[in-house]
């Protein structure tokens, strides 16, 4: 039977087990449920990476990775909805294995829907239902991060095939996936490399990538990172074809995946705010339970915002960060989601270590895992604060395309603040300097990422969201954004004492007589 035959007749019937989304999602979690009964954040005291294959066929067998699969290859179609929806239910469970997922399908398989070949995408997807493939995204380089622009890994084209040479590292599931998307730059007939990036699909199945290194990861054990090295040949019909060019390629795909960094947001924040109200309800502190204290309301009730921003960027992904939309000039929402709601991740774990207490400082304890775990959600697919210093210079360029200096009557007239900008009469009446320095113009990039979370929730009224929740979650962004604000006029440009390792110990500074110069 021929790979297409067989394609079409399996795709069929799984599309048809599938074809009821409840069913489909309930099925998923209830498989969760079960794998991760009893203790979910055990740490490998030998800190191996990775899953077991029984651990990973448990999960598969829901086939979670068919709603990033257009219904054409026998997925569900990458309706954005059902994708967040799956990364939500999996982050309850495990941030992990969101990532896990969200890695496969917002790096990996929806890149390939959208810009591969039709060869690539029946071998893949193939693979990818019926055989528990796994697939991951390299483009970090160990000398350019966060400048992938400048990335020296580097291909050269001959008659059949592409060549790629280069070191890649960071990228998740090293060692594991069957399949990446390796990203290079064409390397010119003088010996440079070309300012355009491409994307090319490499089966792990062949020679040409090895694993130098693989890093003991902090947090997020069950993902192998580590240090690649590159000598691979990939036949033609493997690269990606660009729309428009490489560059805005790579800026859809980032833009779509940091959109979807609420999906796994989503059933964490919700797991956060179970755990916190469960143990304060429970926790008995000098004659009443912790929930009565307003210390611990603040906490919660900050929590609880962040469910609510939480639901309202799914709502907004879910409408505007579909596959058949060009995401690559949408850096403002993007970078603005993904970095405020990375923070509320991190700020999430914290409070509720502090509320549950010493126990949770344990690695076997969701509290003391989730500090580790949602931490690089800060820092990997853009640093938040070089993403807040993008979204603030974005809005500047539009200012300035606009002719306004004013902060407020900008944020009137843009369509991503209309109604949010009403909260903030006084607080954004300001001037905005338009060379502003870079430490304030980040603070600023905080201020703007707030108002547009502001809105996202705003929208949410009338569509039966609890209005509890949305009104307590409005005073909490305002109160964020005042506080941010104050910050952002108090600062001052830093300034670095280059001599500081000369200064004497500070026991060189007591007074002979502490008690002589107390009293003055």
């Amino acid at each position: 039977m021929s790979k297409r035959s067989s394609f079409s007749d399996f795709s069929e019937k799984l599309y048809a087990s599938l074809e009821d989304f409840s069913s489909y999602l309930n099925s998923f979690k209830e498989t969760l449920k079960n794998v991760f009964s009893g203790q979910p954040y055990t740490l490998d005291p030998d800190f191996n990476r990775g899953l077991s294959r029984e651990y990973q066929r448990q999960i598969m067998t829901s086939k979670p990775l068919a709603a990033f699969i257009p219904e054409e290859y026998g997925g569900r179609g990458v309706n954005m909805k059902e994708c967040l929806s799956i990364l939500e239910t999996s982050s309850y469970q495990s941030l992990p294995l969101s990532l896990m997922l969200g890695i496969n399908g917002g790096l990996f398989l929806q890149p390939i829907g959208k810009y591969g070949t039709r060869e690539v995408k029946e071998d893949v997807f193939y693979k990818f239902l019926y055989q528990d493939n796994m697939g991951g995204l390299m483009i970090t380089e160990p000398q350019y991060g966060s400048d992938a622009l400048h990335m020296q890994t580097q291909y050269e084209e001959t008659e059949n095939s592409y060549k790629i040479k280069g070191t890649k590292h960071w990228a998740g599931l090293t060692g594991w996936a069957n399949y990446w998307l390796l990203t290079a730059r064409k390397k010119t007939a003088d010996g440079q490399l070309a300012r355009d990036v491409d994307f090319f699909v490499y089966d792990a199945s062949t020679p040409g990538l090895n694993v130098t290194e693989y890093y003991q990861n902090l947090g997020l054990h069950i993902l192998p990172y580590g240090r690649n090295a590159i000598d691979a040949e990939v036949p033609k019909q493997n690269k990606l074809i660009p729309q428009k060019n490489g560059v805005m390629m790579m800026l859809d795909i980032l833009h779509r995946s940091r959109l979807q960094f609420p999906g796994m947001a989503m059933g964490y924040l919700r797991r956060m705010l179970d755990e916190a109200v469960d143990h304060c309800r429970n926790r008995y502190v000098g004659g009443k339970s912790l929930i009565e204290y307003d210390q611990v309301k603040h906490r919660i009730s900050s929590l609880q915002a962040y469910f609510t921003t939480c639901s309202a960027m799914c709502a907004y992904t879910a409408q505007h960060g579909g596959v058949e939309k060009d995401l690559s000039r949408d850096d403002i929402p993007a970078n603005s989601i993904k970095s405020v709601i990375t923070d509320y991740m991190h700020e999430a774990a914290q409070s509720l270590l502090q509320l549950v207490g010493a126990k949770g400082y344990r690695l076997d304890h969701i509290a003391g895992r989730s500090i580790v775990d949602s931490r690089p959600f800060q820092i990997f697919e853009g640093s938040n604060d070089i993403l807040y210093q993008q979204v603030a210079e974005s809005v500047i360029k539009q200012m300035k395309k606009y002719k306004l200096n004013n902060l407020y009557e900008f944020l009137t007239r843009f369509e991503l603040t209309t109604h949010a900008s009403d909260y903030f009469k006084d607080s954004l009446n300001f001037e905005v300097n338009l060379k502003i320095a870079q430490n304030r113009i980040v603070e600023l990039g905080k201020v703007l990422g707030r108002v547009l979370s502001l809105e996202m929730v705003l929208k949410m009224q009338g569509t039966g969201f609890n209005s509890d929740l949305i009104n307590q979650c409005v005073d909490h962004l305002k109160h964020e954004v005042d506080s941010l604000v104050a910050s952002l006029h108090g600062m001052k440009t830093p300034a670095l004492v280059d001599d500081y390792a000369s200064t004497p110990h500070w026991s060189n500074h007591l007074s002979d007589n502490p008690a002589r110069e107390l009293r003055g």
